[in-house]
């Protein structure tokens, strides 16, 4: 609970942060601040053998950290962070599909129902139309990158101390998110009390934390019944933003049902068909 909790708070609280820091600075200083931190605590761990498997962490990072979280960042100048948020979460989905074609994962019927409840439930989401806006596409694009760097996590992550993987994928992450607001945007950051503790927040509380939590889950207990509690962010998000006064249509909700629906289909059962992996 407590860390769907940030993962889908963090959509409401980096809105807020965009009065404050232009999108992709505002990211890049956030994971750049957690990495760093996270990198000196596990500093003592083993590191990357060689320049490939520093390519590989790299490659995780530009996918995991830089192309989700610039996508949602840029998202959140055009629709809200309940919509962004529900967009973003149907990664699990995409990896159902991307998982067979490249892993040569077998699903089973249930879980490929689940899969097409959750696209129609992304259709219901946008309106029950196809017209895609520039935010609902970077929505998309961020489930996309996520479900990408799963795949990768799941083929190159055993070879890597998980801890010292999270680390550097943040900073590499962080460090190219740095780059893109230098060369992509028009860097802008207003230094106060509220913009500090926003990124403080999204660098500790929403990153470090975050993952601590869950990755010790993941190690702790069963990862089926772990990854099923993914359905919640997006609730949080659209909680979260509408405790914050953002207007939710109800199609939005409506959509979401049918999202959290599919999600719980393909994660049902999970702890019997380990062959099955998902974010």
């Amino acid at each position: 609970m407590v860390t769907t909790f940030l993962m889908g708070s963090s959509f409401t609280v980096g809105k807020i942060g965009l009065t404050y820091v232009s999108p992709l600075l505002l990211v890049g200083l956030r994971f750049t601040i957690a990495g760093v931190l996270m990198a000196i605590i596990v500093r003592k761990k083993p590191l990357p053998a060689n320049i490939s498997d520093w390519g590989r962490v790299f490659t995780i990072g530009l996918m995991q950290t830089a192309g989700v979280m610039g996508a949602i960042f840029l998202s959140l100048r055009t629709i809200t962070a309940g919509e962004s948020s529900i967009l973003t979460f149907t990664n699990p989905l995409l990896v159902v599909l991307m998982g067979t074609v490249f892993l040569r994962i077998r699903y089973r019927l249930l879980q490929w129902i689940g899969a097409g409840v959750g696209f129609l439930g992304v259709f219901i989401t946008l309106g029950f139309h196809l017209q895609l806006t520039t935010g609902t596409l970077l929505g998309l694009g961020a489930a996309v990158s996520w479900s990408i760097g799963t795949i990768l996590i799941k083929k190159w992550g055993s070879l890597f101390n998980v801890w010292v993987l999270t680390a550097y994928q943040m900073l590499f992450g962080g460090l190219i998110l740095l780059v893109m607001s230098l060369t992509m945007e028009n860097p802008r950051l207003t230094i106060n009390m509220a913009s500090v503790s926003i990124i403080l927040w999204l660098a500790i509380m929403a990153s470090i934390v975050q993952f601590a939590i869950w990755f010790y889950l993941l190690n702790q207990g069963d990862p089926g019944k772990t990854s099923a509690f993914l359905f919640l962010a997006p609730f949080f998000g659209v909680l979260s933003g509408w405790m914050m006064g953002e207007v939710v249509e109800w199609y939005v909700y409506a959509g979401g049902a049918f999202i959290f629906t599919g999600i719980f289909l393909v994660n049902w059962n999970f702890a019997k068909r380990k062959e099955i992996s998902l974010p």
